[in-house]
């Protein structure tokens, strides 16, 4: 008996030390917004090359929506500096602005907005970009035939990749932009540096169509 009673008074000695220990823990609120930022305001402009002002114009009231319902950001295009200037407010979320101005850039690289928005809504995006003498050296005629082989014909190679890596693609000139997650944009980065280099359009569409039926297993 009395080892019965020492073992109940231990076990309420342990439960109160418990008790204490739950007690005891601070209870913290959510910071909000404002608080996290300690109220300073956040500034970002993004520039928007001169032949991108004809689609800004006409895509601003699609552009400006998501930025000022859903992220929360103030927006402006300074005519002067010819950029598209965002801040943050009281009620903007912490990297708001940095998604913002992620978007913003990807419209002015190229990219249509719907496919540029889902740099808003999803963390595993990104945008790459790189030049085609960054692959190899080259110019004139040689330089035009690379360009060309990358887009193909009506824009066939193109969208054909596309398809396959589940990214954007955007030829500029002599620069890339390729949009996607890490490791889409690595495949589609292989496939266009291939055609640079000069690998017929052909076997790159029969590596593209391996790598679509490889992707549609995986998922």
């Amino acid at each position: 008996m009395e080892v019965d009673s020492m073992a109940v008074e231990q076990e309420m000695d342990v439960a109160g030390e418990a008790g204490a220990v739950v007690a005891s823990l601070p209870q913290f609120k959510p910071l909000t917004a404002e608080e996290i930022t300690n109220g300073t305001t956040q500034f970002r402009r993004v520039r928007v090359p001169a032949h991108r002002f004809t689609p800004l114009q006409q895509q601003w009231q699609n552009i400006l929506s998501p930025l000022v319902e859903h992220m929360k950001l103030a927006v402006r295009f300074n005519p002067k500096t010819r950029s598209v200037e965002m801040k943050t407010g009281p009620e903007t979320e912490p990297g708001a602005l940095a998604k913002g101005a992620d978007f913003v850039a990807a419209f002015a690289m190229g990219f249509e907005v719907q496919d540029a928005i889902a740099l808003l809504r999803l963390d595993d995006l990104y945008v790459e970009s790189f030049e085609v003498c960054d692959v190899k050296r080259l110019t004139g005629d040689h330089l035009s035939r690379a360009i060309g082989r990358i887009a193909g014909q009506s824009g066939k190679t193109k969208n054909a990749i596309e398809n396959a890596t589940r990214t954007r693609i955007v030829v500029a000139d002599h620069r890339i932009h390729i949009l996607g997650s890490f490791q889409n944009i690595k495949i589609a980065r292989d496939a266009v540096c291939r055609l640079i280099l000069g690998a017929p359009p052909g076997k790159v569409y029969n590596q593209m169509r391996g790598v679509a039926s490889r992707m549609q297993e995986r998922f």
